[in-house]
């Protein structure tokens, strides 16, 4: 099963838009209130995507995995962002690393983290509730720090930093 990891291009930010969506909806569903999943949250998401990719930055790595002409997961790694009254731990941070959960287990995640991080110290977010994405970061040598975080408006679903 050979997949493609590469830069996106603008022209599919709907399809990986869409990726996005069927990610957090593979992972993230028993966590969310019902609609979550409304039309104003995709849209959201195409917006979004057509932002990183309108407007590339040096700073920034986005990244695709493609298999047979389909998008089947989407990483980014940019500067880290600081908590509220800290200074970031570290200079990179993983923003998203999702794959489609029909592809787990096939190495487009670990491509993909290779890609837009590699073994660069990093800072990263994980749903608490998300033990398979613990247990692939850990693999790649990230630990909890102690620091957690509420999804805003979403308080079954709590965000811990972990950094290597």
């Amino acid at each position: 099963m050979t997949f493609t990891v590469r830069v996106p291009e603008l022209s599919e930010a709907a399809e990986i838009a869409d990726v996005h969506v069927v990610t957090w909806r593979e992972t993230y569903t028993h966590l969310l209130p019902e609609g979550f999943f409304d039309e104003e949250y995709v849209e959201a998401r195409r917006a979004l995507w057509r932002r990183l990719l309108e407007n590339p930055r040096d700073d920034w790595r986005v990244r695709v995995a493609e298999r047979d002409g389909r998008i089947i997961g989407l990483a980014t790694a940019g500067p880290s962002t600081a908590t509220e009254g800290q200074d970031p731990p570290r200079e990179r941070q993983l923003y998203m690393l999702y794959v489609l959960a029909a592809e787990y287990g096939h190495g487009a995640g670990q491509a993909l983290f290779d890609e837009v991080l590699g073994d660069e110290p990093a800072v990263l977010w994980v749903a608490k509730e998300n033990p398979r994405a613990i247990a692939f970061y850990r693999r790649n040598g990230f630990e909890f720090d102690g620091v957690e975080e509420a999804y805003p408006g979403i308080p079954a679903l709590v965000d811990a930093r972990m950094v290597r």
